[in-house]
């Protein structure tokens, strides 16, 4: 098990959220929730505030980019095999509706092979709270192993 997911499941999803957020201060502007955290998927909850909206009202299109990279980025880390490393290397993106509640990112990445090395295409869907899709996004991870 990795040292990530033992301090997840030590400390609980909301200690461990902050905790993320102290690591990467960035992720903190969507005050995020890691409420499901395990090898190949991974929930994050973003609550609707104005400080993330966009002209519009809506939630904006980068506050969505980040929950989908902290989502993909935390199952990535307890996904590889311990003393692997990841970086992001791409991500494409498509709006899909207007995001006017709280969202929940998934990252699903349960078919994909973490025991070897080289990009791995992480899907991640957005949601608000009604289930409509409103973002989806294809995270590239480069993994290396040890």
């Amino acid at each position: 098990m990795s040292q990530i997911l033992k301090m997840y499941e030590s400390a609980g999803a909301e200690a461990f959220s902050k905790m993320a957020c102290q690591m990467a201060p960035y992720f903190s502007t969507i005050n995020p929730l890691i409420s499901e955290l395990r090898q190949g998927a991974a929930t994050v909850q973003v609550p609707f505030c104005r400080e993330i909206t966009n002209h519009l009202g809506t939630v904006h299109a980068i506050a969505m980019c980040n929950a989908a990279e902290l989502a993909a980025g935390t199952m990535t880390n307890v996904s590889i095999p311990e003393g692997g490393r990841w970086i992001p290397k791409g991500m494409t993106v498509e709006y899909l509706a207007k995001a006017k509640t709280d969202l929940t990112a998934v990252a699903d990445a349960s078919a994909i092979d973490w025991l070897s090395a080289g990009d791995k295409v992480v899907p991640v869907t957005i949601t608000d709270t009604a289930g409509v899709a409103v973002f989806s996004a294809r995270i590239t991870m480069n993994v290396k192993l040890a």
